[in-house]
């Protein structure tokens, strides 16, 4: 079967696959701005949820190499702020690797859908990091620190607000200058939904009462944060895998370290473990599978690297589509290992 034969007519969004550089399969289809009748290119931007953690992951990697930062530097030593129960011990390494139980502002075990956050808290005070300070400070502990692994959304706001301490920069900033411009990511950033540039797609949620669709600009944060909430290109996500391979961003012994089981039981295999940032599909015949992903109301996203063929794959879209079974086919099709 050819990647051709994989993929349905109907996908809204976009996919590349690349192996050594050369371009295996492009596609493109569905809408940007679905009244208007404007169809998704190479070029849009996309939204990208959850993603944008392995943007912070890798820029406080950055900052621990240049003697910066410590991975077993604490809360109490780095942010000015109240923790209030927050455990002041918890370290950058246990927020890395969503091990830290710091009370997560969106807890995907009991919360369903981040549409339920902005109900008493509106979406549009979202612009910066601190602003989210208000949906968790006041929590208790999820459970103790470093007994156990628990994706947190939390903790990686915590980690973007340490790169603004430690740097003096909004953290979107500084993984600009040291991140997309070292890429070549000329396309990626944090914009505001009030304030998208040009070539973003707007998001789309379906309505079962009205059997059509609406953007998604009442269900996310106006601003991305340490969270998620970078707009990439698929080519500009080709170009930090990369500039992440290649060298260009943190050493290989580092690199290492940020793709290797660091968290998680592996229990569910397809979800896999943990490393910094990413997480890691184990895979008995070779090296083990890395990807990111990020899901938001109309938005999902999945890149892997499978590092036995060289193979990188971006796979995006507006409307929510299901980019994790077209993945499953991917490796099916494609990977050797």
């Amino acid at each position: 079967m050819s990647l051709r034969d994989i993929f349905d007519d109907n996908f809204r969004g976009n996919i590349c696959i690349v192996k050594d550089n050369k371009v295996l399969y492009e596609k493109s289809g569905g809408f940007a701005d679905l009244p208007n009748e404007i169809p998704n290119t190479p070029e849009t931007r996309f939204a990208s949820a959850s993603a944008g953690k392995v943007f912070v992951a890798v820029g406080i990697l950055q900052l621990v190499e240049r003697g910066k930062l410590k991975l077993d530097d604490t809360l109490v030593g780095l942010l000015d702020i109240d923790l209030n129960d927050i455990d002041p011990e918890v370290t950058v390494e246990q927020l890395l690797t969503h091990t830290s139980g710091v009370p997560d502002y969106f807890d995907e075990s009991v919360m369903d859908d981040y549409e339920e956050l902005w109900t008493d808290y509106p979406n549009y005070k979202i612009r910066h990091n601190s602003d989210l300070l208000p949906l968790f400070i006041d929590k208790p502990m999820m459970y103790p620190r470093g007994t156990r692994f628990q994706y947190n959304n939390t903790g990686y706001v915590l980690l973007a607000m340490i790169i603004e301490r430690v740097t003096g920069m909004y953290f979107d900033s500084y993984l600009k200058a040291n991140i997309f411009d070292v890429c070549g990511m000329k396309s990626t950033g944090y914009y505001e939904l009030d304030r998208l540039p040009a070539k973003c797609a707007n998001n789309y949620i379906y309505c079962e009462d009205t059997k059509d669709y609406h953007t998604n600009i009442f269900s996310v944060d106006v601003k991305g944060t340490g969270a998620g909430g970078a707009f990439i290109t698929v080519g500009d996500i080709i170009s930090f895998w990369q500039g992440l391979i290649g060298g260009k961003l943190i050493s290989r012994e580092m690199l290492s370290r940020m793709f290797s089981r660091r968290s998680g039981d592996g229990a569910d295999a397809e979800e896999g473990y943990y490393g910094y940032g990413v997480w890691i599909i184990a895979n008995l015949k070779g090296q083990d599978y890395v990807y990111f992903q990020g899901c938001d109301p109309g938005v999902s996203f999945i890149s892997e690297y499978n590092p036995n063929d060289g193979v990188i794959s971006v796979l995006v879209s507006n409307f929510g589509d299901n980019v994790w079974s077209m993945m499953r086919r991917v490796r099916d099709t494609l990977y050797e290992n």
